[in-house]
């Protein structure tokens, strides 16, 4: 007979690289800095670092919290939200550029901002949208790295939700450990009973053989 153990302690990991909004926030970051270096000045303008600490704080805490989420989904949950929020400073940044620059925010039903939205909704690597750069200007570039913004937030939020809802009906690491070391437990009890039962049976067998056989009973 054979018993297996169904608990798990630890979470099946997570390749971080292959999940599409870790490859768009990537795509951001290096967006974000070539943005930077061609609009924004070199020196003196604090906006730059901001801009480029809040794309990078956003891809990396992506790959912290998934790593992290192997032990802890508590804190896979808050990272991911740590890198949302980066990525929403991010987008204000990019607004508040075309604002003071008095460019344009394309509006949603626009033909081209429709276009920019099916193109980075069907790509998520940088290569893709690198040879497009030297071709763009600052409002077409603010307006592509904001459609990025939207479109990784909104995975992320749906990602966030079904972890949420793991960690309702899983519990947390705490709760794993218990529920393995129950299951443990409850089978090695299972074990344990029906190695009785298999004694008792041999036992009783036993009798029997000796009554067929007439073998006297010992006092």
């Amino acid at each position: 007979m054979q018993y297996n153990t169904k608990g798990k302690v630890l979470k099946k990991a997570v390749v971080w690289k292959d999940l599409y909004f870790y490859r768009k926030s990537d795509t951001l970051y290096q967006l974000t800095v070539e943005f930077c270096k061609r609009f924004l000045p070199a020196h003196g303008d604090r906006t730059v670092d901001q801009m480029v600490q809040a794309a990078r704080s956003g891809k990396q805490n992506i790959v912290e919290g998934s790593e992290d989420g192997l032990t802890s989904s508590e804190m896979e949950i808050k990272l991911l939200n740590v890198a949302r929020g980066s990525l929403q400073e991010l987008r204000a940044d990019y607004h508040d550029y075309l604002n003071t620059h008095h460019l344009v925010l394309w509006p949603r039903e626009s033909e081209r901002q429709q276009r920019l939205r099916d193109f980075c909704r069907s790509h998520n690597d940088f290569g893709d949208y690198e040879p497009l750069l030297a071709k763009m200007n600052d409002e077409e570039m603010a307006n592509m790295a904001l459609t990025l913004c939207h479109q990784t937030d909104k995975m992320m939020c749906a990602y966030i939700e079904k972890l949420e809802e793991k960690f309702v009906t899983e519990g947390g690491i705490k709760e794993r450990m218990h529920a393995a070391r129950t299951g443990y437990r409850a089978e090695q009890d299972a074990r344990l009973k029906a190695l009785e039962e298999e004694n008792n049976k041999l036992k009783k067998r036993i009798k029997e053989l000796e009554a067929l056989l007439g073998v006297p009973r010992q006092s």
